[in-house]
């Protein structure tokens, strides 16, 4: 595709990081390197900095873990460092706002979320108030869903529902939510 070259360059001056090669050919990686903070992006854009670890600074303040699901639990009883410490972490500035990533497993949320995307997810308290047909990850002893939440006629439950039609809504009693966060943005694969 030919850009127009002003177009490519205001773009550009919006976020001095941004590769105007990358836009232009595709090649390399989205985000160029910074020689003046020594910070870099590897090939998959996680961040690598040659002056900072990976337990301090602007990266630690800034990145956000991508945890599995088994990770889930810990989350559930307040443990989050211990769900991070083992997870890769990713600097995404457009998550801003956002504790954590997780994998989507399954095509329940098809078309919405694909088997493999990667949503930023906001930790809430199990208290929370919920805002009702929004996408949340819901951790429970039975796994962990990516589900829409929709009222239920019983104020104990709430109904649990799946974008793909092949996938029956169920009611959920609020009691066995173990932990539970607000999808706030998603990384799409193709």
């Amino acid at each position: 595709m030919n850009l127009p070259v002003d177009f490519v360059d205001r773009l550009c001056s919006l976020n001095s990081t941004i590769s105007k090669d990358w836009i232009r050919t595709g090649n390399g990686n989205v985000l160029e390197n910074d020689y003046n903070t020594n910070q870099s992006y590897n090939k998959d854009n996680t961040y690598n900095n040659t002056n900072e670890s990976l337990s301090s600074g602007y990266f630690r303040s800034n990145s956000l873990p991508l945890i599995s699901a088994e990770t889930m639990i810990e989350y559930s009883v307040d443990n989050k460092e211990v769900a991070e410490a083992s997870a890769t972490q990713f600097l995404v500035p457009t998550f801003k706002g956002a504790d954590y990533l997780i994998t989507v497993i399954g095509s329940s949320m098809y078309p919405r979320y694909n088997n493999g995307d990667i949503v930023a997810c906001k930790h809430l308290s199990l208290n929370t108030f919920f805002q009702w047909n929004k996408v949340y990850v819901i951790n429970t002893e039975q796994g962990v869903l990516v589900k829409r939440i929709c009222k239920s006629n019983n104020e104990d439950f709430v109904t649990i529902v799946s974008d793909n039609k092949e996938y029956d809504t169920f009611e959920l009693p609020k009691s066995e939510i173990l932990s539970i966060a607000i999808v706030t943005g998603v990384i799409r694969l193709e």
